[in-house]
């Protein structure tokens, strides 16, 4: 495959995640089903997909248009109380998704490296990449807005990173097993479809 096609796949690709991302961010249960005070989500995947598909850079790039798009969200369209209060916030909002884009980019190539499989590389990647998400928000959550964080779910203060490790759980393991199941049936499907290869993004 010639350098032009490549690139010209990649800016595709790019152009289409970044335009899924901006949809599911903004139409309500295409990319988070409101729970309580947070969101079950599955946006996420989107981000690992680039980070995976094209490369840790464009993982990061596609998880930082997540955030900001989650701002915007926040300020316009709010699907939790406390959506305005923390989600406004780029701590919060964009920080946790920038750093999914990055770690599931970077354990993919590590492992790939090592490996030479597709599989297990893009499994760990996205549960890793999801773990980061979850862990980050719901932590800078408590750590940032501990008070309204703690009314909402109904516990005090003290009570919270308990209540939030249980959120952690029952949050993080149905967006694990989404990610572990959907990612590696979209990126071997990207992969065959545009005959980039992990090679390439590497």
């Amino acid at each position: 495959m010639t350098d032009t096609k490549s690139k010209a796949y990649r800016l595709t690709i790019r152009g289409i995640l970044i335009a899924i991302i901006i949809v599911q961010s903004m139409v309500p249960f295409l990319g988070y089903i409101p729970l309580l005070a947070t969101s079950l989500t599955i946006i996420h995947i989107t981000v690992i997909v680039a980070a995976i598909t094209l490369g840790t850079k464009d993982g990061m790039f596609i998880g930082l248009i997540w955030g900001v798009m989650t701002m915007i969200r926040a300020w316009t369209a709010p699907t939790t109380p406390l959506d305005t209060l923390i989600f406004t916030n780029p701590i919060v909002s964009v920080l946790p998704r920038v750093l999914v884009g990055l770690v599931s980019g970077l354990v993919f190539t590590v492992l790939y490296k090592r490996t030479k499989q597709f599989y297990l590389p893009t499994i760990v990647a996205a549960a890793l990449g999801t773990l980061t998400n979850t862990v980050l928000v719901l932590g800078l959550m408590g750590l940032l807005y501990t008070g309204p964080v703690a009314e909402a779910y109904g516990t005090t203060s003290s009570g919270l990173f308990s209540v939030l490790l249980v959120v952690v759980g029952t949050n993080g393991i149905p967006e694990i097993i989404a990610a572990v199941i959907i990612t590696p049936l979209i990126v071997r499907a990207l992969f065959a479809a545009t005959k980039l290869t992990p090679e390439t993004r590497i």
